[in-house]
């Protein structure tokens, strides 16, 4: 089993940033992919980005430019750094983890899932 916790959310301006970071439990971290996933209100849920196991990454055409995945395979977290934030970018942001290994944009290949953490943009 695998267990996520999310942290790092909160309230910012539109252009702040802020960093999300998704702690993991368990011995296969190095092996999965990771991934956040968002869902605002009213909204089905989205892929935000993912790093596989070697360290490739993916990002929704949303957020390229302005977000960042990476991993600390020693700490067992994964992290998403968020910058120039809009108001659009508020939601519940989910970390996700596939030990399978390969990253994808389908939120179905993903077998464990954090509880969230909110994030507000206001304008």
């Amino acid at each position: 089993q695998v267990q996520l916790v999310e942290s790092g959310g909160g309230l910012v301006q539109a252009g702040g940033s802020l960093r999300l970071s998704c702690a993991a439990s368990g011995r296969t971290f190095s092996t999965s992919a990771m991934a956040w996933f968002r869902q605002a209100p009213g909204k089905e849920r989205e892929f935000v980005a993912a790093i596989n196991w070697s360290g490739r990454t993916d990002y929704a055409d949303s957020v390229k430019g302005r977000f960042t995945i990476s991993r600390d395979n020693a700490k067992n977290t994964v992290y998403l750094q968020m910058n120039s934030l809009k108001p659009e970018d508020s939601a519940v942001y989910y970390c996700a983890a596939n030990p399978k290994g390969w990253s994808t944009q389908w939120g179905y290949e993903y077998d464990y899932w954090g509880q969230g953490t909110q994030v507000t943009v206001s304008s």
